[in-house]
């Protein structure tokens, strides 16, 4: 066979695929659309029934991902399948609600990130100065939800959002996990000669020995946020910022050195917090504040209701009361949702021992 009869076979044969791709695509769009149009057909029977509906439902969203990963033979991953429902899913939430969220900003923040894993492209935003402003988006209801961080797999829990469930009344609604990859970027190629490293002081932390072997003699400064490192470093040819991906394109920076974290498995934990009770869905975690009486064995009379009724508690955390000193509060976290009847049974007991005993949340766990 001479080279232009293959050659011409190739075309044909790629010719043949590109149609089957085309016929294809053109399924999806019309399946995509006969999607949407039930989407809003779900709208106008909840709004028939309260005129006040909310259309945001974690759990259904977290029954939809899940199944769609067990029906997943490939070759897309799982983690694939995950975003493009993500999306599909938000998209057709868009024409049923027009939603805001707050995160802690500003744009090029990983909680930027996380809301658009969690919510999809399709939401609108509110970058917010701080995490107590957050909440007092969402309580003065300006926006319907928030996303705040709330625990590093290596550097730990952000007291800043514990504390704030000690005075809002806000719930957990949900909540998600990001794979963190954090990123060296600067003006300009030569990222050795640079004099400061501005970062957020968890980020400096996450890239400590990286930061130790390639550039000892360097200025670490930790700023409000990886988003603000990354303005500053676009003032000064000086500089360089750790932080998102996204972040490099808004300030106008190169990206000089990926995915420079120690830990290759670093991830962080967001909670999506609200006003709603958010119904089970078959794979959930319950977040609880509970103050204990200062006696002896206090902890262990707080933990043994857990125990007695085989509820696994998967953190615990204490942060002082700042009501009477050296009185604490602890803010645990139990597989299950609590209207199961080993929690709700658990919870009974444990308020026959604590001095108080709130739910923070029961909401689906982060599928990735």
């Amino acid at each position: 066979m001479s080279d232009s009869t293959k050659t011409s076979a190739v075309n044909a044969g790629l010719a043949a695929l590109r149609e089957r791709i085309d016929a294809i695509d053109t399924q999806i769009l019309g399946m995509l659309n006969e999607r949407a149009r039930c989407a809003e057909e779900v709208a106008h029977t909840k709004l028939a029934e309260d005129p006040n509906a909310k259309f945001y439902r974690p759990e259904r969203e977290a029954q939809i991902l899940t199944r769609m990963q067990s029906l997943n033979e490939g070759p897309l991953r799982d983690e694939q399948i995950t975003h493009l429902f993500r999306e599909i899913i938000a998209s057709c939430l868009a024409l049923e609600e027009s939603m805001r969220i707050a995160y802690l900003g500003p744009e090029g923040t990983f909680t930027q990130e996380a809301t658009f894993k969690h919510f999809g492209q399709a939401v609108g935003t509110l970058p917010v100065d701080s995490i107590p402003q957050v909440f007092r988006e969402v309580e003065a209801g300006r926006v319907r939800y928030g996303v705040v961080p709330i625990e590093n797999s290596t550097e730990g829990v952000i007291t800043h959002t514990l504390d704030m469930f000690v005075q809002s009344s806000l719930r957990i609604c949900g909540e998600i996990s990001l794979r963190i990859h954090q990123n060296l970027m600067c003006r300009h190629d030569n990222w050795q000669s640079v004099k400061k490293v501005y970062s957020h002081a968890q980020s400096l932390a996450q890239c400590r020995y990286w930061l130790d072997k390639n550039l000892p003699n360097v200025e670490r400064i930790p700023v409000s946020s990886n988003a603000e490192a990354a303005r500053l470093a676009s003032l000064d040819d000086g500089v360089a910022a750790i932080g998102s991906r996204q972040a490099a394109p808004i300030y106008g920076l190169q990206i000089v050195q990926d995915s420079i974290e120690d830990n290759p498995n670093n991830t962080t934990r967001f909670l999506v917090i609200g006003d709603q009770a958010v119904s089970p869905s078959g794979n959930d975690r319950t977040s609880l504040l509970v103050s204990t009486r200062n006696r002896p064995g206090s902890l262990y009379h707080l933990l043994k209701p857990l125990a007695e009724n085989g509820v696994d508690m998967t953190r615990i955390e204490s942060r002082p009361s700042r009501t009477t000193n050296w009185e604490y509060l602890f803010f645990l976290d139990v597989s299950g949702h609590v209207q199961e009847p080993s929690i709700s049974q658990a919870l009974e007991a444990l308020r026959n021992e604590a001095e108080v005993v709130r739910v923070l949340g029961s909401y689906p766990v982060a599928i990735m």
